[in-house]
């Protein structure tokens, strides 16, 4: 009996010898992973004569798995923040390795001969590749170069509109603060031609008994002998005020305020209907506050407490009873 023997393609272990490989089971098994392998294969011969050259993304980190070699192998080819497509992939191709494991794969399963230089890259066309990557590689500096040449003229554009939208304001500016300086109007004829010249519209007095929503008046906010900034004076944050200065006053609580509030929060977490916590630690209190439970607060021995306790017992006894009135 032939020696057991696993299979990879089938996932399977046999006891048939070399008879394996020719079921109809392996054979569709090996069918089926080189149709797999043969659109990725494809997909980089295309890339021979024209390299693509991109800029790096995270997907382009992703692997296909060569059945002839029984690993894995990087699809695209990297460097820095440029990604040359199916680089990797070419570059495994046309290794002497990949063309040895291929030989021995295409042996051991006895697949189809003329299938197999679908599957291999020659040296002259691996070389026909590194000549359309270096093009690649220019052209897309070239690209480059005129995305930034369009960046740098939208830079351009923008920056003189701001320009423009500036200097706008600006002679807007000068217009209406020379329309706004002050006119001497003359007493008598010459005031009421110069009115008359103007073509003043008259203002419509406001109505504060007609109904509907309307605006109410509380007064001028203005603080006598203080300016503001609409008459020129200081802002209040740029005043220097000597009691609000760095020097005069401490930043941050101090160690006793601290020690306050650290004793207020482990209070927090006690009960709050315990015995005493309503107690007022503020006030006076004399010495002799606490009550006599049976001399156990005097001073000497507990014996000489209960002595004289029972000698005041019995003086207290013999005493004559008062009547009742």
């Amino acid at each position: 009996m032939a020696p057991p023997q696993r299979c990879p393609l089938c996932r399977q272990t046999f006891f048939c010898g070399r008879g394996h490989v020719y079921s109809h089971k392996h054979q569709r098994q090996l069918k089926g992973a080189l149709e797999r392998f043969l659109p990725q294969v494809e997909a980089a011969r295309r890339a021979v004569r024209a390299a693509q050259v991109e800029c790096y993304v995270p997907e382009h980190d992703r692997c296909c798995w060569c059945p002839c070699c029984g690993c894995e192998v990087r699809k695209h080819l990297s460097h820095g923040n440029l990604t040359v497509l199916h680089g990797g992939l070419l570059e495994h191709l046309a290794s002497p390795e990949h063309k040895k494991a291929t030989n021995k794969f295409w042996w051991e399963n006895k697949a189809h001969a003329q299938v197999k230089e679908k599957f291999l890259i020659s040296p002259p066309d691996y070389a026909r590749f590194k000549k359309s990557m270096v093009k690649g590689l220019d052209s897309y500096e070239e690209r480059e170069d005129e995305v930034i040449k369009e960046m740098a003229a939208q830079i351009r554009e923008v920056e003189q509109s701001r320009q423009e939208v500036v200097r706008s304001v600006l002679e807007c500016s000068r217009t209406s603060s020379a329309s706004l300086a002050p006119l001497s109007f003359s007493h008598g004829a010459s005031s009421s031609q110069q009115v008359s010249h103007l073509d003043l519209q008259p203002v419509a007095e406001l109505d504060w008994m007609e109904t509907g929503p309307h605006l109410t008046f509380i007064g001028h906010q203005d603080t006598p002998g203080v300016g503001n900034i609409h008459s020129g004076a200081t802002p209040p944050w740029m005043i220097q005020e000597e009691e609000h200065s760095s020097g005069s006053l401490p930043i941050g609580p101090s160690y006793e305020e601290f020690l306050k509030e650290k004793e207020k929060q482990k209070l927090k977490k006690l009960p709050p209907d315990r015995v005493g916590a309503n107690f007022d630690h503020s006030s006076n209190t004399s010495a002799g506050w606490l009550p006599s439970f049976g001399r156990v607060w005097n001073n000497g021995r507990r014996w000489q407490s209960r002595h004289q306790f029972k000698t005041e017992a019995a003086a207290r006894s013999r005493q004559p009873h008062k009547g009742k009135s």
